[in-house]
């Protein structure tokens, strides 16, 4: 009898509390001048698997003011991007189930708030635009734009950005030049056109961003390419965007 019972606490772990609490960051500029934190208990039990659920969760059962944005939640969209726990991510792709009891759930950092977890984001949209992020080739403008499968695989890795600014968020040189510099996000869909065969516009696309601002205030900190919730590499992107300018 002794034999087994140590067989069996060989296999012992610490179980996974079936109570949540998810400590969440408040602010309405038409109740209060400082932001709050609201803590909401979530039972696993009643509630999905991810921490998107249990947001969608509190505000169906518990306080009808909270705020944010969702939308696919399935880590297509890019909407529910904010900082769990200290990381940028996306509240559909992190699961509610941890061993962390307490959950901590902010707004994307640096980035100037309309409410609770809803960020600004006109300003990363109007740097988006400004890299005119669509095809531009004037050759052939009533034909079909024919590409090979080998200049086709050029775009993976780039396409795959779904704009949820999580690492632009999260990269120093863009929180403090966040109106001069484009950010690891923008530059990545910008590469993105560079490389894309069909597009005839490269050496406009390059002058554009070759800019000690727009495109050199990078340095390089690699924040951006842990954050992306995608696993995407953005800072290799603005390396080859500067060693393409380099060469060009």
């Amino acid at each position: 009898m002794q034999k087994k019972l140590n067989k069996i606490n060989l296999f012992n772990f610490i179980p996974l509390t079936t109570q949540k609490y998810l400590r969440v960051y408040r602010w309405n500029p038409y109740l209060s001048k400082k932001p709050w934190f609201n803590i909401y208990p979530i039972a696993l039990q009643n509630c999905g698997p991810m921490i998107l659920d249990a947001l969608i969760q509190i505000k169906e059962t518990q306080d009808s003011t909270l705020t944010f944005r969702r939308s696919c939640r399935e880590g297509i969209c890019g909407s529910c991007s904010m900082n769990i726990n200290g990381i940028n991510s996306l509240a559909c792709l992190q699961p509610l189930n941890t061993r962390r009891k307490f959950i901590t759930v902010y707004p994307l950092p640096h980035m100037y708030i309309i409410k609770d977890l809803i960020p600004d984001l006109t300003n990363f949209y109007s740097q988006y635009y400004s890299i005119k992020p669509w095809l531009s080739n004037s050759t052939y403008p009533k034909h079909e734009y024919l590409q090979s499968k080998i200049d086709r695989l050029e775009l993976d890795g780039l396409y795959e950005c779904i704009l949820c600014a999580c690492c632009s968020t999260s990269c120093p040189s863009y929180w403090w030049n966040h109106d001069k510099y484009l950010g690891p996000a923008i530059l990545l869909q910008a590469y993105r056109w560079i490389m894309d065969s069909r597009d005839n516009s490269t050496e406009e696309r390059l002058n554009f961003l070759n800019h000690k601002m727009r495109l050199f205030r990078c340095h390089t900190i690699m924040n951006c390419s842990k954050a992306c919730p995608k696993s995407l590499n953005p800072g290799k992107a603005i390396s080859l965007i500067k060693y393409k300018i380099l060469k060009f």
